[in-house]
């Protein structure tokens, strides 16, 4: 199939159906021994991706109510990527894989980047308390740096009351500048979650106080972090921390908000500060410079590797032996046996994905440009499976089948309503 940024396929119902599952919260994990990075499958014996599973992926994803989705493989043979529907509901202007978008709490792992990077400087230590940064700030000093990162400080996520009732929660926020301290002040006047590092529950109040620790240590904006540290060196000419402005400059998708209300209209939700998560979901990127960036990260181009070593050591986030996490990292673990680490990313409008092996040699991003529409968003998780392990034998195993990563609810990195 020649390479296209335009091409609509179309998928038989049983595809889009089998992909097409509901959506449920994750459920917590108590503390577990971590696991250590794992040595996957090579590139060299890996699969061929299955671009006509990535694109029944995208369309499930669009039976599911995205106006469109697009995903960017490349691996050994090459970048292969796949666009249906549209980029713009109101002048019907067909997805582009070259467009920008926002990327939600895929920002975590480039926060997470960054602060490992000062850790290797020797300005701070993953195990000392918060407070010795910021003195005063969080009201328990059995908070550790690492705590944040692998979101196991307890700190409640201050977006669950903000976002919940949807479409006014997103309004009351979506031209508000925040003070890191403001949403700071937000989490800890809710009841904490968890004791400091007893069990995981995600919480984007983790990842501002590490964009306080990067300002702190820095003496800069993280925004210049971002750019000398990760967007400069890897060339990254579509990625940018866009805040306070609203606006996202040049080709760009335009994202959807689904109302609670079944039958409500979209909210073209687009333009906004995202001042409610800052370094935890600010970053504007394309599906090429998540797959750089991915790839970069998993081969070492950005951080030491006894820092690797510690970005990728996993605990579980669920109970289906598949889902874990590290810092600021994500892994799944799919069908096939291939582990692949990245993020998701949910912001107002807006579902992604960017993963890559752990050997960095085959990489995939995802984007629908819809939210709380959880079935977009489990949908959507199909293109790991089809990139990643191929093609499946007509007569899956059973053990396959209840292993298959597509057929479990998304994760959620903000509340969902539908």
């Amino acid at each position: 199939m020649p390479l296209t940024s335009h091409r609509r396929l179309v998928v038989s119902a049983t595809l889009i159906a089998a992909l097409a599952a509901g959506v449920a919260p994750a459920t917590s994990a108590s503390a577990a021994a971590p696991h250590a990075p794992a040595v996957p499958k090579t590139a060299d014996t890996a699969p061929a991706p299955d671009m006509e599973g990535v694109v029944a992926a995208l369309n499930a994803a669009m039976a599911n109510g995205a106006p469109g989705a697009m995903a960017r493989f490349s691996g050994p043979g090459g970048v292969q990527s796949r666009a249906v529907g549209v980029r713009d509901r109101v002048n019907g202007t067909p997805m582009d894989v070259r467009s920008r978008f926002r990327i939600g709490s895929v920002s975590k792992t480039f926060s997470t980047v960054v602060l490992l990077q000062l850790v290797q400087e020797g300005r701070l230590t993953l195990d000392s308390p918060v407070d010795t940064y910021l003195p005063g700030l969080l009201p328990d000093d059995r908070i550790t740096v690492r705590h944040l990162l692998t979101h196991r400080s307890g700190l409640a996520d201050y977006t669950d009351p903000m976002f919940a009732n949807t479409v006014p929660g997103f309004e009351s926020v979506r031209n508000r500048v925040f003070g890191y301290q403001e949403l700071v002040d937000l989490s800890l006047a809710l009841p904490r979650t968890t004791e400091p590092g007893v069990s995981y529950k995600y919480s984007n109040a983790n990842f501002v106080v590490v964009g306080m620790l990067i300002e702190k240590l820095t003496g800069r904006p993280v925004a210049d972090a971002y750019q000398r540290r990760i967007f400069k060196p890897l060339k990254l000419r579509d990625t940018s921390y866009v805040h306070p402005e609203t606006r996202i400059a040049g080709r760009h998708v335009r994202g959807y908000l689904y109302p609670d209300a079944a039958g409500d209209p979209l909210v073209d939700s687009t333009e906004q500060t995202v001042s409610w998560a800052q370094s935890a979901g600010a970053v504007i990127s394309s599906p090429a410079d998540l797959n750089t960036f991915t790839k970069a990260l998993m081969r070492g181009r950005l951080l030491s590797p006894a820092m690797m070593d510690a970005m990728t050591t996993v605990t579980p986030t669920d109970a289906t032996n598949t889902r874990f996490y590290g810092l600021g990292l994500r892994r799944y673990d799919l069908s096939c046996g291939a582990q692949v680490y990245g993020h998701t990313g949910t912001v107002q409008g807006f579902y992604t994905y960017a993963f890559s092996t752990r050997d960095g040699k085959r990489s995939l991003s995802a984007m629908a440009n819809s939210s709380n529409r959880g079935a977009v968003n489990t949908a959507l998780g199909g293109t790991l499976e089809a990139a990643f392990c191929g093609k499946k034998p007509a007569a899956a195993t059973a053990s396959r089948a209840d292993r298959d990563f597509s057929s479990l609810p998304a994760e959620r990195d903000l509340p969902e309503r539908r």
